[in-house]
């Protein structure tokens, strides 16, 4: 993903303190700080753009962009005489620099998955504590009555035998949302196998935001919502409100046709709580 020039002021001109009107600031970038709460859509028609968190700004550029420097990487673009090198300094954007540091994404399991990897047989059950990571991807092959689970926090993917009686029914490989900027070879490699995805993220508006436009739209019928027998009560009884006041829809509800999913948002507007995952530990 690219951060253009135009976009890179827009998020100086928020972090100075600015409000910037929504469709001077139309990106696929943009609507990704919005999903993870970084920038907030202001207005009943969400008319205008403000910064919500400084520091995770920062972070997200960093950790997603390899943009350590705002300021710097804008001047590097505003000066036409920057050479290539220059700019591989500041940004290893794909557009810039065409190779990768790492392919691939971190797996978890708390039970032994057999599984195949560059045609040969390998046993997935990391000692708790650590992970595995799938570098070659492409060759990489479970059984498919095997349920691939999406961890949006990081806790929880590194806590998962804790949550161990959530998934009874079913035989999990969980994999991590992060670090994000993997997020295109896990779809790669979902799409290239026959099994099937449960998405288990924050019981809120942005974590449905973040199921319906990072994996039900590329993985389709595959893809599905987890959702806890007793979200209900567990909403009211220990959701938080603020989760609630902060987020807004970035979604078209209409389009949705997860029964269970249009429940859930039915039941966070009416209880006026989002719930972290972190509950389940």
């Amino acid at each position: 993903m690219k951060l253009t020039l135009k976009i890179a002021k827009v998020l100086v001109q928020l972090i100075n303190g600015e409000s910037i009107p929504n469709h001077s600031a139309k990106s696929r970038l943009i609507d990704l700080l919005v999903s993870e709460n970084i920038i907030y859509r202001k207005g009943k028609h969400k008319k205008s753009l403000e910064l919500i968190n400084e520091k995770h700004l920062h972070t997200y550029l960093a950790n997603q962009l390899q943009i350590n420097d705002l300021n710097n990487y804008i001047s590097a673009l505003v000066n036409e005489s920057s050479t290539r090198a220059e700019l591989v300094k500041i940004t290893t954007d794909s557009k810039k620099s065409k190779e990768r540091a790492f392919k691939g994404f971190l797996v978890n399991s708390y039970n032994n998955i057999k599984a195949k990897l560059n045609n040969e047989d390998i046993i997935i059950n990391p000692t708790k504590g650590s992970f595995v990571f799938i570098y070659d991807f492409e060759t990489f092959k479970i059984p498919k009555e095997i349920t691939v689970i999406g961890v949006e926090n990081a806790k929880n993917f590194s806590q998962i035998q804790e949550q161990k009686y959530l998934f009874e029914n079913i035989n999990p490989l969980f994999i991590s949302r992060y670090p994000q900027n993997q997020n295109k070879d896990f779809i790669k490699w979902m799409k290239s196998i026959p099994n099937n995805y449960l998405h288990f993220g924050d019981f809120d508006i942005a974590g449905i935001g973040i199921y319906l436009n990072e994996y039900k739209k590329h993985l389709r019928n595959k893809a599905s919502f987890f959702i806890p027998e007793n979200i209900k009560s567990d909403l009211r009884i220990n959701g938080n409100r603020e989760r609630f006041d902060n987020q807004k829809i970035n979604f078209k509800v209409s389009d949705i046709r997860e029964s269970n999913v249009l429940k859930l948002i039915e039941i966070i507007k009416l209880e006026k709580k989002g719930l972290d995952q972190e509950y389940y530990i």
